[in-house]
């Protein structure tokens, strides 16, 4: 199997109709068009001297030559090695030093910091496009040939390196080869019964895994419409492309949720929304199916495994009708072509009882390959045909999974173990909370104690002792927060995820977590 693949079959298969829908120009793209560029853009590499197995980077935000990089690359047997455009330069200049790239691909809206990355990286080729308009990148394109180039690699061959969003460290960057992105393809085609009339609507960045999402429907002959989220222009393209399906994170709903027209905006056209990303509050899940009238599917994911558990709709269907309500707070049963466990630290398997706390581990042919030069790393991760992912949860006689926290972000305080997810799920039962973190402080008596950090919506408002006494009236009483901070936002990654490094590092400086 080879992705390029993809493009190919989407012009056999539904020649003039859309494939990509760029939101933010106006372009729309058939999979014939789609299709020719991406051929023209193999033989550019071709022309280029780039050869079999080295990387081509892009830095973009969501556009079609995105797409089409990943595509070309397919066909030509190259490694996509995608950025993270919101890193700062000297972030970036390690990633290009680590994947050593023979071309970047750049929306010219980068130009300044191309320019700065040329004073730091050696790189043979630079290229930079601007959609729909003349450009270095169009020039080449036009120079090649529409025909199919021959396919230079496939199954078991790297096809792209995704950097981790950095939560929790240095990011790495995550080697998938055709076959692994392949797999997490037919897992989400199970799981979220992609039908022949669905628009899907790409909400997150193309530099991490989600695009795999993307891909899927491109791959099924599907549209595809990318934009750069921002709740109100989401709900405008929901009606005006008919998108029947998207990926939202947490932060995403809720601003979906707290949209002033929310209630006046056309969502019939909706048929599924997939979320993830951290803990869903089960309050906000509740108030996403009252008010967007589709079915909700949950997928737990890493960017080193694709997503490895689905709760499906007809779970979240149940619970709202009164039917073990409890297992909306599970990321849900291990995917179609994937084997998920809970284990000790000796591997053994915990009980499934739903009480005792294991670490995830998961076997799937979806795994990356390694982490890219990191073998240290891919040693500790990927052990034994299965890979551990450093996420702690417990699991029930139905094997469904319920995910604690992450290891390294348990408070330890006073000798009991703290897990913030639990904590933060508390706190989002208060109606006035937006967002919320909590996180480990250095405590001279408790050694940690619980901060929480709180957005509030528009117009409320909430007392540090009312976030307090939301958390003393579901959990044990050490698991309180001892300190709340109120602020306008919170930071995040690429992802949307709330950096919890960031809000830790002001207050561990020059002190060592025992965890």
């Amino acid at each position: 199997m080879n992705l390029g693949e993809i493009t190919s079959r989407g012009a056999w298969r539904n020649r003039y109709g859309d494939a990509i829908v760029d939101a933010e120009t106006g372009r729309r793209l058939t999979f014939d068009l789609l299709n020719q560029r991406v051929n023209r853009l193999a033989g550019a590499f071709g022309e280029l001297g780039i050869r079999r197995g080295e990387r081509v980077a892009i830095l973009s935000r969501n556009a079609a030559e995105f797409m089409e990089v990943f595509f070309a690359a397919a066909k030509t047997g190259l490694v996509a090695q995608p950025l993270n455009w919101r890193l700062a330069t000297p972030e970036l200049t390690r990633i290009l030093e680590d994947g050593e790239p023979r071309a970047l691909i750049y929306h010219e809206d980068f130009s300044p910091q191309v320019q700065e990355l040329q004073r730091h990286v050696d790189l043979l080729h630079w290229i930079g496009f601007r959609p729909g308009e003349e450009s270095v990148y169009e020039d080449l394109l036009a120079r090649q040939p529409d025909e199919e180039p021959a396919l230079a690699a496939g199954d078991d061959d790297p096809f792209f390196i995704l950097y981790t969003g950095g939560t929790t460290g240095i990011p790495k960057g995550a080697l998938h080869s055709h076959r692994s992105a392949f797999t997490a393809m037919v897992n989400q085609t199970v799981a979220e019964r992609i039908a022949p009339t669905d628009v899907y609507l790409l909400t997150g960045q193309m530099f991490h895994i989600p695009v795999v999402l993307a891909m899927n429907y491109l791959a099924h002959a599907r549209p595809v419409v990318l934009f750069n989220f921002e709740p109100g222009k989401a709900l405008e393209l929901i009606a005006e492309e008919r998108i029947s399906a998207f990926l939202a994170i947490t932060t995403m709903l809720n601003y979906l949720l707290n949209h002033p027209r929310l209630a006046s905006s056309d969502l019939s056209s909706l048929r599924l929304i997939m979320y993830g990303g951290g803990p869903m509050p089960e309050p906000l899940i509740r108030e996403a199916i009252a008010q967007l009238g589709c079915d909700l599917l949950q997928g737990y994911g890493q960017t080193e495994g694709g997503t490895m558990t689905f709760l499906p709709p007809w779970v979240h269907r149940d619970a709202i009708a009164g039917t073990n309500p409890h297992r909306l707070l599970s990321c849900g049963l291990e995917a179609h072509l994937t084997t998920v466990r809970v284990v000790d630290e000796a591997g053994r398997l915990v009980p499934r009882d739903g009480k005792s706390v294991g670490e995830i581990v998961v076997r799937s042919e979806a795994n990356m390959i390694r982490y890219w030069r990191r073998p240290e790393e891919t040693a500790t991760t990927l052990r034994d045909g299965w890979m551990w992912t450093g996420d702690l949860a417990t699991w029930d006689e139905d094997g469904f999974i319920y995910i604690v926290d992450r290891k390294k972000e348990m408070i330890i305080s006073g000798g009991e173990n703290i897990y913030p997810a639990q904590v933060e799920a508390a706190i989002y039962r208060h109606p006035a909370v937006l967002e919320c973190a909590v996180i480990g402080v250095p405590d001279d008596t408790w050694g940690e104690s619980v901060k929480a950090i709180v957005v509030l919506k528009s117009g409320m408002s909430a007392t540090e002792q009312d976030i307090i006494d939301v958390v003393k009236s579901q959990l044990a009483s050490y698991m309180k927060p001892r300190s709340v901070d109120f602020v306008p936002s919170l930071p995040k990654g690429p992802t949307g995820k709330i950096l919890k490094q960031e809000l830790r590092a002001p207050y561990w400086e020059g002190r060592a977590r025992s965890v």
